[in-house]
Formats: structure tokens, C-alpha cells, sequence
């Protein structure tokens, strides 16, 4: 999300009393800071659409979870016992095609987001943008989630359940629970798989949003546009 946060970056090296005194007294109109509050909106709201399309676009694609090590879906508590126990008996094979079927899983929900966060930025108010470039250093994902995060629930759940049925997640599950119980001296396991993967899915989308936000609060190379660069001029004063 490289023009995400750079209006947020202005946070980290400014103080919220002197920041909030700078974006008070900024004009409605362009003046001689050569910015407006309608800018300061306009920018975050372009800045959110373009790094929120970069980002869900890089997690739909096949393996955009399973091959991120910072998102990958890995098995809920109460089954890593089932994989550890698996790989012991030599059934490791299985146990990573497991583990693809519930990334794909992700992979296919994240393409219901898109929507989803757009009407979301199209929402956002000026005071919505001032309270974010006044928030902390994930206050754009905070507000993302806030706003978000319902929505998505309810469109990513059907979609995980479809596709785990689609690619045989239910059979491949079922056969990896089976073993795992028929082993002696272990307790059946069967959880919600649907319920779980949505939930990380979530998590996922939001980690690496938060991430680009943590990059453009930070990099000044990220400062791409003549918006960006007023806007950052603020906190260089």
C-alpha cells in the first residue's frame, strides 16, 4: 500500500499537539501551504485505493498466502498436534496438502474485498482522515478493519466453505482426521475449519496492509507524488 500511509507518516516525527495545531489551521481553500484539508482527504482516499488494490490483488493470486510466510495459514492449536503426529508416522505429504487446501481456501475469499474496501475509503470524512494522520503508526489499518471487518466476514465465510468443498478440503480433511484418530492413545479433534480460515484470512489481509502502512511511515522514497510530498512538507517544518 505504498501511498497508503504516506499521509500517516507525518505521526512519527511530529508531535500530536504540534501536528494537530498544523492541520487546524490549514485552509479549506489551497493557500500558501499549497494543501488544503480537501486535499488531505482526496490523498488519503486515493492513496487507500491504490494500496488496498495492490494488496489484495498480491494475496488472490495462487499461493499469496501459502508461500507468505507472514500470512500463511497454518493449522488451528488444536490440530498442530495432528500434524506433528502425522509427519512422525511418515505421512508428512499429507499433511502439507492440508495445508494448501485451506491457504487456497483464502486465496479464493480475498477476491470479495475489493468492494468491500472501496466503499469503505469512499466514506472516509476529513475529520476520518485527521484522525488517522493524528492516530498511532497503524491507525489507517485500525480504521480499514473497523470499517471492514464485518462486511468481509460475511462475504469471505461462504466463499472458504465453496472452496473448501471445491478443491476437496473436506475430503482431504477428512482423511487426515481419520488417521490422526485411528492412532492409539489420541483424542478425536474436529474442529470448525470454515469458521478458523475465514478468521485468518481476515488477519492476513490486515497484516500486510499494516505492514505497507509501518514501510510508508518510514521510507521517504515513498513520497511518489506532489500530494504526498505537500503533505510530508508539513511535517518537515
Amino acid at each position: 500500500m505504498k501511498k497508503l500511509i504516506a499521509l500517516l507518516c507525518i505521526i512519527v516525527t511530529t508531535g500530536c499537539a504540534e501536528l494537530q495545531q498544523v492541520i487546524e489551521s490549514l485552509p479549506q481553500e489551497t493557500g500558501t501551504l499549497g494543501i488544503s484539508n480537501i486535499d488531505i482527504g482526496n490523498g488519503l482516499r486515493q492513496a487507500l485505493d491504490k494500496g488496498i488494490d495492490k494488496q489484495v490483488t498480491k494475496l488472490t493470486q495462487k499461493d499469496g498466502f501459502f508461500r507468505n510466510q507472514l500470512v500463511k495459514i497454518v493449522l488451528p492449536e488444536e490440530l498442530q498436534k495432528v500434524d506433528k503426529t502425522l509427519r512422525k508416522v511418515g505421512l508428512g505429504k499429507l499433511a502439507d496438502e492440508g495445508l494448501k487446501v485451506l491457504n487456497r481456501a483464502a486465496e479464493d475469499a480475498v477476491k470479495q474485498a475489493t468492494p468491500i474496501f472501496v466503499n469503505a475509503v469512499q466514506q472516509i470524512t476529513f475529520n476520518d482522515a485527521k484522525q488517522i494522520l493524528l492516530g498511532t503508526n497503524d491507525s489507517a489499518t485500525q480504521y480499514l478493519k473497523k470499517a471492514t471487518s464485518t462486511a468481509l466476514y460475511g462475504k469471505f465465510s461462504p466463499v472458504i466453505e465453496k472452496s473448501l468443498s471445491k478443491v476437496g478440503a473436506d475430503q482431504v480433511w477428512s482423511n487426515i482426521i481419520n488417521k490422526y484418530n485411528s492412532i492409539p492413545l489420541t483424542n478425536n479433534v474436529n474442529p470448525n475449519l470454515t469458521d478458523y480460515v475465514t478468521g485468518e484470512a481476515l488477519s492476513g489481509v490486515y497484516k500486510m496492509i499494516a505492514i505497507e502502512e509501518g514501510e510508508i511511515r518510514t521510507k521517504l522514497s515513498s513520497r511518489t507524488t506532489d500530494l504526498l510530498r505537500k503533505v510530508f512538507a508539513l511535517q518537515d517544518r
